[in-house]
């Protein structure tokens, strides 16, 4: 299906790996012009080669801190005009909710709630002016089911979410959606380092920990990031105008609720 971005220019937060990597392929395989960014200058080159090579895009890498203002300053230049926005950051590791000291809180809430609020306060004016715009939030299956030790990344997200709700309501008009990814348990860096530290905290082995966190799954499987990627890209597409403030899980059925 054509999604309608096709010279597109998309910014996509922390995609040198993982899930950012996977929105990041396709919103350049859909034609989009696609900007990427991790903090690992010579992975960052490499990962942008392999998916022009793979896609036919225009990828330019662009080595940067997004939790930095000089970072973020260094992503919108780069870019120009910002039809599509993913916002993408890595969360904080797991820790035991008293051992977060202020600093340690402060440091979460500007990574996964101050760092995409005022990327889409950036972008969202031009977006209107040109009406079309796309946010996608990447936060996490824990902001509708939290998960111990991971207080802060919930709490965070769960604000981001919360602000820019409001936002994506008095945007709607322009043809500017927002809208959230909640991504469970895939096959990342991320999951693995949780895994680890969990058989660190059990006794049990890796291979017994990760068959424990599939069986809990009624995919009984981790997601792939281009499964991710797949759903970043149509909500990203032309076609999911009438799709905004929206929170989508996709965590293979582990989710117990109905909304």
């Amino acid at each position: 299906m054509d999604l309608g971005i096709d010279g597109k220019t998309a910014l996509v937060c922390a995609s040198s790996q993982g899930l950012g990597r996977g929105c990041a392929t396709a919103l350049a395989a859909a034609g989009a012009r696609v900007i990427i960014n991790g903090r690992d200058a010579e992975r960052l080159e490499r990962v942008a080669r392999e998916i022009a090579e793979a896609t036919g895009a225009t990828v330019v890498p662009v080595a940067a801190d997004v939790g930095t203002q000089d970072g973020r300053q260094a992503l919108l230049a780069a870019a120009g005009a910002v039809d599509i926005l993913v916002n993408n950051n890595g969360g904080p590791p797991a820790a035991d909710f008293l051992t977060l000291d202020h600093d340690k809180l402060l440091a979460g809430v500007e990574a996964n709630m101050l760092t995409p609020i005022l990327l889409a306060q950036a972008v969202i004016p031009g977006m209107i002016e040109r009406r079309f715009g796309r946010i996608v939030n990447i936060t996490s299956g824990s902001v509708k089911m939290p998960l111990q030790g991971l207080d802060l990344s919930s709490g965070a997200r769960l604000g981001l979410t919360g602000f820019l709700a409001g936002v994506a309501r008095q945007v709607a008009y322009a043809n500017v959606t927002i809208n959230g990814l909640l991504p469970g348990a895939f096959d990342t860096a991320r999951i693995h380092a949780l895994i680890a530290k969990r058989a660190a905290e059990t006794g049990l082995s890796i291979e017994e920990t990760a068959a424990q966190r599939r069986d809990g799954i009624p995919a009984k499987r981790f997601g792939q990031p281009d499964e991710f990627g797949a759903a970043c890209a149509f909500l990203c597409s032309a076609q999911a105008g009438y799709i905004t403030g929206q929170n989508i899980l996709i965590d293979g059925g582990a989710f117990p609720g109905v909304l």
